[in-house]
């Protein structure tokens, strides 16, 4: 199959962009950045989520993932939520081609219990995800993936942190956080094996949300 996945520079992007190649697909990447992968069957483009004119025409995706996402504020709406709806509506909307579209939502679309900006950029996701599913249906499914920690440079100031690190871990009843690896899987799971689940947002925290405290250097 053709993937095409947003952010797939790095974290939970790249990752799933080398799961997806491992198992023989062709994979295009969409990033602000330039690559970090190499393989004859990848093809990276330099490209800005919030600026569709920035977007590699000719591309037609079967398999649509929306990695990419920031954690700055101010910008958080533009990139995480307006980013997703731009590459949506530009790749899968009305495309004769696409199977499956997947976003990368967040636990805190599910607590609150982030940055207040973040939290409602992840919020709108899941909105957004039953949104589409609707719109593509019967042709494809749409869901979306909402982890909670992962273990990814993003979040290094409190991974390396211990005192904040055994407070979180006193949080997450499976006492640990997932790899970028796990949640490809998910993705690809959500994405290639069903068939039959739609408009969904599956929480992937190790049992996080039930017990929500947002923790982060002061």
């Amino acid at each position: 199959m053709i993937v095409m996945i947003t952010g797939a520079s790095g974290g939970i992007g790249r990752a799933t962009a080398e799961y997806f190649l491992d198992r023989g697909h062709v994979v295009h990447g969409l990033d602000i950045s330039g690559s970090t992968l190499i393989n004859e069957n990848y093809t990276h483009h330099i490209a800005d989520v919030t600026d569709p004119a920035t977007f590699p025409e000719g591309v037609l995706p079967e398999v649509l993932i929306n990695c990419a996402g920031i954690q700055e504020g101010n910008r958080d709406i533009d990139v995480n939520l307006k980013g997703v709806i731009n590459v949506t509506e530009h790749y899968a909307i009305g495309s004769s081609c696409i199977k499956a579209v997947v976003n990368i939502g967040s636990a805190s679309a599910h607590t609150g219990s982030e940055f207040p900006v973040y939290a409602a950029s992840k919020g709108g996701i899941l909105a957004y995800t039953k949104n589409v599913a609707l719109r593509l249906a019967p042709q494809a499914t749409c869901n979306s993936i909402d982890p909670g920690g992962v273990t990814t440079e993003l979040n290094r100031c409190v991974m390396e942190d211990k005192k904040l690190w055994d407070r979180i871990m006193e949080l997450t009843p499976l006492k640990r956080w997932a790899s970028p690896e796990e949640i490809a899987e998910w993705i690809y799971f959500v994405a290639v094996n069903n068939r039959f689940m739609t408009g969904q947002n599956l929480l992937i925290d190790g049992g996080e949300a039930g017990r929500a405290e947002f923790v982060w250097p002061e």
